[in-house]
């Protein structure tokens, strides 16, 4: 038997429409400020807004998805803001941007002071390792939202970034450039609707698993913060794209640009993935769903590559070429095309 992310719940072209409609809607409110003229408002990896000549801000919003859950069922917490901070900073650094500020929003069944400390010591820990001030946030208390007798949450966050670029990373994507992929840490924090649907229907939260580990601590693992390395490369070398492998995984990378995206050498896919896969997913619906080992791209010219992959380095993360831009439009893995 074969699972997707469908079967999960989260069928994502249904969720492409009602983004596409929910863009259109909110366009309407783009020109309500004089002063301010609205660069990029939906469907890339942060909204923009020039205020003057010298100053731009980029804004992005995201949460954790239902790796809340897996907190919960570990009765740990002191993790999952670093997923909330890596999330949105992972994002907005994807345009060129520098976050400068960031706020959370914890929405829980009921009060639990000691919950909320832990929650809010990941989210300080996320902002260190991205550098960015927790300027504020909001907690919820919303009994009737939540079901269960325990506790329950949600968690998102949204920053603010700077721009001093005038246009967005990604239109100098061209034929020939070489696609870099940065290591994750695990799954991050997305497709674990479909993680979950597989692998607990199987093992229990604490089981330790042969060449995994114990599945509550892999699937716990925090999602991998690049803000420091992708601003120094941005600094010091010719970058002409950026992509966080989030939802959508490979997919991703059309909203950059309409071209051909060919990963003929990712590497190998980490355990947990391969447990996934090995439990009833097939490949391309894995590489449209999970990282598979690669949490961020850099698209740069050929002659870049070496100081790109010497940064990547000092900031002990691992990378690799995984593939090469080509003038067939569309994302090829394996030389199979998944979008």
């Amino acid at each position: 038997m074969t699972l997707t992310y469908k079967q999960a719940g989260v069928n994502v072209q249904n969720i492409k429409k009602s983004q596409k409609e929910i863009g259109r809607i909110i366009a309407s409110t783009h020109n309500l400020q004089k002063n301010v003229k609205v660069k990029h408002g939906f469907g890339h990896y942060a909204g923009i807004v020039r205020i003057s000549d010298k100053i731009t801000l980029a804004m992005h919003t995201d949460g954790v998805g239902t790796k809340v859950l897996i907190a919960n069922m570990m009765k740990k917490y002191d993790t999952i803001g670093i997923d909330c901070v890596a999330m949105n900073v992972n994002d907005i650094i994807c345009i060129g941007a520098t976050p400068i500020s960031f706020v959370d929003y914890i929405a829980a069944n009921k009060n639990n002071e000691k919950i909320f400390a832990q929650i809010t010591k990941g989210l300080v820990r996320g902002a260190k390792l991205a550098q960015v001030p927790i300027v504020g946030g909001e907690t919820a208390i919303m009994p009737d939202l939540f079901s269960g007798k325990g506790f329950s949450f949600d968690l998102s966050g949204m920053v603010v970034g700077v721009l001093p670029r005038k246009s967005i990373l990604g239109n100098a994507i061209t034929r020939g450039d070489v696609i870099i992929g940065i290591s994750s840490s695990g799954l991050h924090s997305n497709g674990y609707s479909l993680a979950r649907k597989v692998l607990l229907s199987k093992y229990s939260i604490k089981d330790k698993i042969r060449g995994v580990g114990k599945l509550g601590n892999v699937l716990l693992t925090p999602t991998q913060i690049y803000v420091k390395p992708v601003l120094e490369m941005l600094k010091k070398c010719k970058i002409h794209g950026l992509a966080h492998i989030t939802g959508g995984s490979f997919t991703k990378l059309l909203r950059l640009k309409k071209i051909g995206y060919d990963l003929f050498n990712m590497p190998q896919a980490p355990p947990i993935m391969q447990l996934i896969e090995n439990n009833g997913v097939k490949s391309d619906e894995m590489y449209k769903t999970f990282n598979m080992g690669v949490g961020f791209c850099v698209i740069a010219p050929k002659d870049e590559v070496s100081k790109i992959n010497s940064i990547i380095k000092k900031h002990r993360l691992q990378s690799q070429e995984i593939g090469k831009i080509i003038s067939k439009t569309g994302v090829f893995v394996n030389s199979k095309k998944i979008a």
